[in-house]
């Protein structure tokens, strides 16, 4: 079975692993991590981290490049973001279909029961805790993590992405926003006054990472989706302290419980809207009972950066987000969807891209209407954009042209009032109520399509022809090096 190690050794076999010697957690990880995402730069590894034992490491920008997204999500590398959009198109349909025959298999050990410490032996003070940013309220020592739950009613094991901040040698918060499949989980055992058993991975196959941070279908579970993908059962062990169910190559897991109104302040932490935003608030505090970890373990870290685009998971959650919302739209019956793109810059959430092909009047509200609020495309949203099949949703520079010559202002938008947003939007909703969990914000629909009645007499574009462009190329090599 793969893991961290395995994936770091196929990605340095294609040069795309740099080391980085004696940068420090207070400030240097972060801006590092944050200028090397701005480049599509290569999978930093962090070592000989100042006030820290040797051979405690940090990952960060896993998953930069198409060359990187083909290894770990075992799909084949590809040239352009059209091509590895199309690639997507149907795998996320097919791995929940298959997920059922890749459940999570139990092994009797695995690298992740080489040390454990219990109790007074856990110190959370001695694994290196980032400042991403210079105004976070605190360190993040859970960015890039595997939240591991399992829900009191279903059994169901829940595996998400979530923020955790150090506090003291055994205490972390925990922060999920609400809504999430992890909050409603731990709701359901503070409401009839139990302990949520909680156990954080902290470093893993950077796949993992991937489908902790994507709203897969709660009937479905991660680690059977990761299963799918692999063509092969994730391998797990049960937790020391909670039983749950952790991935065995895992290179450290922390384990403990939450329990029923215990909170601390948490925050502000620079989020992947580009913003400090959400502030500092009391939130769910985790007590840390169990470490279980490999020798010389290695943390997966993730940093928001300055605009909301540099953020390394950025990239790959553009390809699958815009993937699991095509699937949505043809599943939904609309016609003639060409492709879909949620662009990096708003976090592949603030705005969705469709191209279609026009099939009737109304067709490409239709559209822009289940985009806007099916199970990928409601949380967090801003601008849904519907663009004519002539335009390429990944290039916004076709995007922006499009709104600017085929939308009139006044006619082809729409306004969707108190859709699901979260404290992390800068630009809440005023009917929004925080005390109640109830976030809202606004949408804007947008039609930068033809219109209907008149597309076929619409002005023609101007452009080359294929032939012409590739006839130029050619003769022209020195203008156009590949």
């Amino acid at each position: 079975m793969r893991d961290l190690r395995n994936w770091l050794d196929q990605v340095r076999e294609i040069g795309e692993v740099y080391d980085v010697d004696g940068a420090s957690c207070d400030l240097e990880i972060g801006a590092l991590t944050a200028e090397n995402s701005k480049r599509y730069g290569p999978a930093l590894l962090f070592d000989n981290i100042p006030g820290y034992a040797k051979g405690y490491r940090i990952l960060t920008s896993t998953v930069l490049t198409k060359k990187r997204i083909a290894i770990t999500c075992n799909v084949p590398e590809c040239e352009t973001n059209s091509e590895l959009v199309t690639i997507f198109e149907d795998l996320p349909e097919k791995w929940e279909r298959d997920a059922a025959k890749f459940p999570p298999k139990f092994v009797a050990s695995g690298p992740i029961n080489e040390f454990q410490e219990l109790g007074d032996d856990v110190n959370l003070l001695k694994i290196p805790a980032p400042q991403w940013h210079e105004k976070d309220g605190g360190r993040y020592i859970g960015t890039g993590c595997l939240v591991i739950m399992r829900d009191p009613d279903t059994q169901k094991i829940n595996v998400g992405t979530y923020r955790v901040m150090l506090i003291d040698d055994k205490t972390c918060t925990l922060y999920i926003s609400p809504g999430k499949h992890g909050n409603l989980i731990m709701r359901k055992y503070h409401e009839r006054g139990l302990p949520c058993p909680v156990a954080v991975s902290l470093g893993h196959d950077p796949l993992m990472l991937i489908i902790g941070g994507l709203p897969i279908d709660g009937q479905i579970g991660e680690y059977d989706y990761m299963g799918a993908m692999m063509g092969e059962s994730i391998e797990v062990v049960p937790g020391v302290v909670t039983g749950l169910p952790v991935p065995a190559g895992s290179e450290m897991v922390l384990e403990g419980e939450c329990l029923p109104g215990e909170l601390l302040p948490e925050g502000p932490f620079g989020e992947w809207t580009g913003y400090y935003a959400g502030g500092k608030e009391d939130t769910q505090v985790f007590r840390v009972k169990g470490i279980m970890h490999r020798k010389d373990p290695i943390m997966v870290g993730c940093s928001p950066a300055s605009r909301g685009d540099e953020y390394e998971v950025m990239y790959y959650r553009a390809f699958l987000r815009s993937a699991m919302i095509k699937k949505t739209l043809k599943a939904a019956g609309v016609p003639g969807i060409q492709s879909v793109w949620t662009p990096e810059l708003g976090g592949t959430r603030l705005m969705v891209i469709i191209s279609l092909q026009q099939k009737y009047a109304g067709h490409v509200k239709q559209a822009a209407y289940v985009a806007s609020q099916c199970r990928d495309g409601a949380y967090l949203g801003r601008y849904v954009v519907v663009v004519d099949e002539d335009i390429d949703p990944t290039d916004m520079n076709e995007v922006l042209w499009a709104m600017y010559t085929r939308v009139d202002p006044g006619t082809d938008t729409e306004i969707i009032r108190k859709a699901w947003s979260s404290r992390l939007d800068p630009m809440l909703s005023p009917e929004s109520d925080p005390e109640n969990n109830a976030y809202y914000n606004s949408r804007m629909i947008i039609d930068a399509c033809k219109p209907y009645a008149s597309r076929h007499t619409f002005p023609e574009r101007i452009s080359s022809s294929p032939e012409v462009v590739r006839r130029v190329q050619e003769k022209w090599k020195d203008l156009f090096p590949k």
